[in-house]
Formats: C-alpha cells, structure tokens, sequence
C-alpha cells in the first residue's frame, strides 16, 4: 500500500448519500485522480492518503483510496490555498491573502485557539470570525468522529447520520449506550448496536440492551404487518433473542410505558397488546378521523333514482340492486366502503358515482396506493386517478414520528388539506395504516371519502388491516357486491377465483381460454415450461411484451422461490451481452435491460419524466415498495444505475442504494397486489402451509387480465383451495374504532 501527500485540487463527483469522491489530488507537483469515500473533505484540503495505483479500462491511472488523514497544511501557500478554496464560507481568495499576511505559519492554531483575533484582519467581524472557526474546528471533529466510528464498521453515510444526529456526544453515546443509534437513526438495526456494545463492554443484562432488544422485536413485528404484538408473544421473542429472564423483559417492557416509548392496551378480550408509540397513535387517530367523517346528508332518494336511470341510459349501463343501492349510499354518507371480488362491478358502481357527484358540481379526485392500480382505476373510469402517494404531495423529508421506523411527510395535511369534495381510493386491501393515517389528515370536515376494495385479497405489504378492520368493526355504512355479470362469466379466471374463495375444486381440465394448469413433477421441469411459457407462448397469446408477463411464486426461497426463479429467468430472459454493462458483487448480478422492482419506500428519492430531446418535463419524489421497472443505464464512471418506472419516470440509484432494488422477473404473489398483469404464469409445489393456501392462490389468479397459467403438482393446487390458515397478523383498529365509538 502507497502513501502519497499533497493538497485537494478539484472535486469532479461525490456522491451524497455515501460519501463516494473522485478527485484530483496534487501531489509533488503531479496530479492524481484518485476515487474512495471522502464525504467531508473539500478543495484545498491537505490529506495524506493510503491506497493502491489501479488502471480503469475506461478512465486509466487513478489511486484507490482505502484510508485517509488529513493534515495541517505545512506551509503557508498551503494554508491561503485551503482558506481561499471555498471550502470555508464567507472566506475567498483575497480575504484569504489578508489572513496569511497578518498571521503567517500561526493562522490555524491562532483560528483554532484565539478566533477573535481573526477580526483584526480588515473585512472580518468578530461574528465572522467565530463562524471561520466553528467551520475548521467542525471540519477536523467529524473527521476525528469519521475515525472513530470506522472502528466500529461504521463507515460512509451511515456514519456521517450518525454524526448529524449526536455530533461530538457521539463518544459517550457508543460508550454508556449505543442502542441509542438504533433506536434514534433509521437504517440501523439492533444487531449492528448490540455488537458495538458488546465491544464496549456493555452487560448483556444491561436495561439499556433489554430495551433496545425490545423495540427491535416491535420493529421486527411491523415487517410482518403487526402494529402491535401481544405482550407474551412481545416477551418469549425477547428472552429468545437476549437470552435474558422473562421478569428483565417485562420489568422494561413496563419502564418504556411508564416513558410512553410503548403503548399498552388490552383488546377486547382482555389481552395486553404493547404498540410502538407511533403506531398506537396512529390506529387511535384513524379511529377518531373516520368517526367525524361519517356523518348523513339528507337526499331526495326518489330524484337520487331519477338520476341514476338517466346516468345508466347515458352510459348504456344496468346497475343491480346492490350498486344502486351503493351510489345512493355514497351519497347520503359522509364515509362509505364499497367491497367486492372480479367481475362483480365495482368500476361500473365507481363511475356511476362519478357521475351522480359530476351532475352535482363536486370536484372528485380518485387514488390508488400502486401507480399501477391508479393507472387501471384512470383507464377503467376514463378519469384521471393518482397514487396516494401523489395526491398527498409527498415531499423528500421524513416525519419526525417518536418511532424509529420513518414515515413519509406529505404537503398536504390537517395544516394543508386537499381541496376537493368526493375522494374515491380503490384497492383499499393494499393501504397500510401509516399511509391511511396520513391520507385521513388531508381531509378536512364535509369531505365525502369512499373506500373500494376486495377484503378477501392479501393484507398490505406494509403494517396493519385497515379495509378489513374498518368493516369488521361494522360501524360504518358498506355495500358487499355479489352478482358476477355476464361479461365477466365468459372468463374462466373470475369464476374459478370465485369458486376458489368458495371452496370448491375446479376442473383443471384445460378447456378453458383463460384459464391453465399443466400438470409437472419436478422443480426443473416446471421452470423450463415456464421459461417457454415467458418468453414464447406467452407474448403471442395475449398479444404482449415479455417483460409484461409476470411470474408470480408464494415464496422467497427453496427450489421455486423468488431467488432461485430471478437468478434463472435473468439468464434466459436478458443474457450476457458485450453491449449490456453489468453491476456485480459476490451474490448479486444487475444487468441493463434486467426487470427490477424497488422493495422499500424512499420518500427522497428523486424522479423525472423526459420529453423530446431528453429535456425534463416532469420531476418528482418518492419510488415506493412494489414499483417495477427497466435498468437503461449502468454508469461505472458516476457509480449509478438508471432505472425507468412506469409513466416513463427515471430514476438515478447510486450504487450504495443498489440494495433497494431486485429482480423481478418472479416476485411474490404477496407483492403483487393492486397490479394486473396480461399474464400470469406460477409454479405450484409443496411449501410451507402457511404460504400455500387459499387466500395466496385466490390473489394470484385475480392478478391476471388474459391468461393464468398455472405448473405443477394438481394435488397442491387442491390442498391450497382446502387451506384456509393464514398468517395472523396482529393489529388493533378494530379495537380503536369501538373505543371511539364508546366514548
């Protein structure tokens, strides 16, 4: 390893979010290109670095930074250099003359011990003075605080979140109780504290580890939908994980209380369920803002009627009972819930509403959580429809919420409502409590909100059950739609999901047009008729791109699981090529041309839509869990990755971000939710119970417009029907909306 000394020159790239720098470096009167993590340093700078000379093919001779010091400037060219770079504000080239000249080789240890004398220097208040200072002396302590976090694997922005958050008390902090960077910085889990304070020499009894343990199985628990998790579960994965005694947890479950870092309820039974602070409030607040929405208009049923038989000669439409008795309902109440399976109605009911609402001079805005779903709600109203997301104003900064999970900040809020008088959100299934919590404060007083969705559709990715808690409550006005019309009844995907949620077998007897199952063994040879189904069969029968036939699989692992099923689809699909550039490490491949879906929420990250000649017509943020897109550009120079969503939005991931994104040429039947794809194709093998059953499969099958093809074993195809277990998932709004309502 070489040690070269010298000055920074010029920054030609950094990279914010994890402090990736290429540079020019003087050293000896030559300059270095050199490339590593520098996320403080600026021009003029004096370093000694340690690293490596490499060749790149494309950019040639650079040194590969691994380590760095920076060091006082040794001369006093050097000490005007830095002062005059700019790297310091308020102080340029000139100003920076005047400060050499009156103080020479002493100017940074009179800068560091006595600023005040700095205002001996013309063009320099006392004021200034301290600023200069505060910027060298802060300068040199995030470098030390750089230094010292590294000792501990934290390194690049990680350790720069860290720094923001405690400054120079971040010594202490990683002494007496690094949990705090768990519990206060998101992205850091508990696992990553829980060593460094095994290092430290922190007891493993310590209240401050049991605590930490016990926020990190709360957190834990919200990755797998729980808002709450009842207090003995809360307790046993605990011990489990701490190797404590039962009476240390409970004794800290109970101080957290008593801090209201937790919330403990009993349900109606009388269970303890313990709640992060942040999402007790949440469930409580929806609780509270639906009550007040829910209030009756007085209509005149009779011209209501009137109105509606017009619309449906208008239309060359025929609602049933049921719809019809759904659009006045939307009309008479200030809340309402309009629930139903494939092919009963639901959109026909929607725009019927639409235009009773149209008729009455009211501004209506429609919303998805998926810009997918929205895109289906817009192309099967002819109204435009937005994601929540969009309709909310989400803006790049995050909620300063008690939790240390973050959570999205939106413009509009209880401060800056929206300015409409109907809103309609469809695939309700799929809406989180957080995002519920964040749309209802955008709804001010006299608003109507409807709620449309399939209950018997998988819960959203994210915390909580929010469509099903709201109508098990049964405190509000729903309408459940049940007749199947005749146009959906030609398909064969809609009555066997039908009869699939009913129980019943059906006939897997390939008559149908719509509807497949190939029956095959084994786990290779059902993924070679899949290969052939993707990327030949597929495309020509529902006249589609491959990329738009979608695999879906109930699991992650084993032999036909996500991981396994990308890793060989990639291959097949979008192979090697001297024209494609790649992104590798040890476990992962991104190749451009890959399908890819984002599998967190990113409120900050950037996106924009380009017109003709690449200028940007459209900018925006956020890219949310379940977004797909295509890699167009893989960028070793920048370190970036380019990927294009739908609606043309581009997005640039810096390679450390590169861990938001995989594969998804298969994904989960869980991750699918409020998408609607040309086709469908899923594998069917043992796995585990509580994956393969009923619910999983009734969703797969109502994911696909043309064509479902299932492959594999028919006796696990019938055991799923006879299924009806599922994951529980721990949530308490129901109990929030009948506290509400006793009150």
């Amino acid at each position: 390893m070489e040690e070269i000394t010298g000055y920074v020159e010029n920054i030609i790239f950094r990279n914010a979010d994890n402090g990736y720098t290429v540079l020019d470096f003087v050293a000896d009167e030559e300059l270095v290109t050199c490339v590593g993590l520098f996320p403080t340093v600026g021009e003029g700078e004096n370093l000694l670095i340690r690293g490596d000379y490499t060749d790149h093919p494309t950019y040639g001779r650079q040194f590969k930074v691994v380590s760095y010091d920076a060091v006082a400037p040794a001369d006093e060219v050097s000490m005007e250099r830095y002062l005059g770079s700019g790297a310091i504000r308020g102080i340029g080239p000139k100003l920076a003359a005047r400060i050499i000249k009156k103080f020479g080789a002493d100017t940074f240890k009179i800068i560091e011990e006595e600023p005040e004398r700095l205002a001996e220097v013309k063009g320099i208040s006392l004021n200034k003075a301290m600023e200069v200072s505060d910027q060298i002396v802060g300068a040199k302590d995030i470098r030390n605080a750089m230094l010292f976090l590294d000792k501990y694997g934290l390194h690049g922005n990680t350790a720069i979140k860290i720094y923001n958050r405690f400054g120079n008390d971040i010594y202490t902090v990683i002494q007496s109780n690094p949990y705090r960077i768990a519990d206060e910085i998101s992205g850091i889990g508990f696992k990553t504290a829980d060593e460094i304070a095994s290092q430290v020499g922190i007891k493993v009894d310590s209240e401050f580890r049991i605590q930490g343990g016990i926020q990190y199985i709360l957190g834990q628990g919200a990755g797998y939908g729980h808002t709450y998790l009842p207090i003995d579960t809360l307790v046993q994965m605990s011990v489990d994980l701490l190797k404590v005694e039962a009476d240390a947890v409970e004794a800290q479950v109970m101080n957290l209380a008593m801090d209201k870092r937790l919330i403990i309820k009993k349900d109606e039974e009388g269970e303890k369920q313990v709640y992060s602070r942040a999402f007790y409030r949440m469930e409580e607040s929806i609780a509270g803002m639906l009550r007040e929405l829910d209030v009756t208009y007085k209509v005149d049923k009779q011209d209501l009627e009137k109105v509606i038989r017009r619309i449906e000669k208008d239309e060359e439409i025929e609602l049933d009972e049921l719809q019809k008795s759904a659009v006045i309902s939307s009309a008479e109440r200030g809340f309402f819930i309009l629930t139903g399976g494939p092919g009963t109605g639901k959109t026909t009911t929607i725009t019927t509403m639409i235009h009773l609402f149209e008729e009455e001079g009211y501004n209506i805005f429609l919303g998805a959580p998926t810009g997918r779903a929205a895109k289906r709600m817009s192309e099967a109203t002819g109204y435009e429809a937005r994601t929540i997301h969009r309709m909310l104003e989400v803006t790049g900064k995050l909620s300063d919420e008690d939790d240390a999970a973050s959570f999205a900040k939106f413009e509009r809020n209880e401060d800056n409502p929206l300015e409409c008088d109907v809103i309609i959100i469809d695939e309700m299934s799929m809406v989180d409590v957080s995002l519920m919590y964040s749309l209802l404060k955008a709804i001010s007083a006299g608003t109507r909100l409807i709620l449309v969705g399939d209950v018997n559709q998988l819960p959203s990715v994210g915390p909580g059950n929010v469509l099903k808690d709201i109508l098990a409550s049964e405190h509000f006005c729903s309408v459940t739609l049940e007749k199947i019309f005749r146009q959906a009844q030609e398909s064969d995907i809609v009555m066997n999901a039908h009869k699939i949620h009913q129980g019943q077998h059906v006939a897997l007897d390939n008559k149908s047009k719509d509807f497949f199952f190939l029956k095959r063994d084994y786990a290779d040879t059902i993924i070679n008729v899949m290969l052939t189904l993707v990327k030949e069969k597929m495309p020509k029968y529902v006249d589609a791109g491959i990329s738009d036939i979608q695999v879906l699989t109930p699991t992650r692992k084993g032999l036909i699981g996500v991981e396994r099923l990308n890793t060989i689809l990639q291959r097949f699909l979008n192979p090697e090529s001297p024209q494609k550039k790649e992104w590798k490490t040890e476990t992962r491949l991104l190749r451009e041309g890959d399908k890819v879906m984002q599998i967190k929420n990113n409120y900050q990250l950037e996106w924009e839509v380009a017109g003709n000649y690449n200028i940007t017509i459209e900018k925006g943020l956020g890219v949310f869990n379940g977004d797909v897109g295509i890699i167009k550009d893989i960028n070793d120079w920048a370190k970036t990755v380019t990927v294009e969503f739908e609606e043309g939005r581009r997005v640039v991931y810096p390679f450390a971000s590169l861990d938001e994104l995989e594969l998804a040429y298969a994904i989960t039947i869980h991750k699918s939710q409020g998408s609607e794809y040309p086709a469908v194709v899923m594998p069917i093998m043992e796995g585990p119970k509580m994956l393969m059953n009923r619910n999983i499969l009734y969703t797969a099958i109502t994911r696909a417009k043309k064509c479902v093809t299932m492959v594999g074993d028919a006796d696990v195809f019938y055991s799923m029907v006879d299924n009806t277990s599922q994951a529980k998932r721990y949530s308490g709004l129901k109990d929030r909306i009948n506290e509400a309502f006793r009150v």
